[in-house]
Parts: structure tokens; sequence; C-alpha cells
């Protein structure tokens, strides 16, 4: 998934929520914390949490020193001069 694409997902998941808002605006329901601010700052985390999360997953399944597997992967590696 692209960055692009990853912006457009979250960009989707943010008009839901605003179409929930005005949704509940019409039929009376209304809330101090759940507002367009409030939606846009959500989106906001998103946009930079969900990048730092993939960055955080591709270093932990690339890493040699996290489990046993991958332990035993590098040995091997170094082994056969690949490494």
């Amino acid at each position: 998934m692209t960055a692009d694409k990853l912006k457009q997902c979250i960009a989707l998941f943010g008009g839901m929520l605003s179409a929930i808002l005005l949704f509940l605006q019409s039929i009376g329901v209304t809330s101090k914390w759940f507002t367009e601010e409030s939606i846009n700052a959500f989106n906001q985390v998103l946009i930079t949490a969900v990048p730092f999360v993939f960055v955080i997953y591709g270093v932990w399944k690339n890493s040699y020193i996290v489990t046993t597997k991958a332990k035993e992967q590098e040995k091997l590696l170094k082994e056969k001069g690949l490494k």
C-alpha cells in the first residue's frame, strides 16, 4: 500500500465519521467531544501514526535479533556466506 492510498483510506474513514456526525446532528444528538475538530484531529493522528506502525512492523520483521527463528536464519545465512 502506497502512502497516497493510505491517506485516501484515512480520508475515507474521516468522511464516514463526518457523515455520522451530520446524521446525529440531524436527529438532534449532540456531543461536546464528537465535533468536526475532533474528527480532523483524529485523522491527523492516524495519518502520522499508521505509517509509524508500518515502519516499526517492517523493522520487527526484518530484524535478526528478535526471535529465535530469525537468529537461526541469520546463522544459516552467515554459514552460506550470504550475510
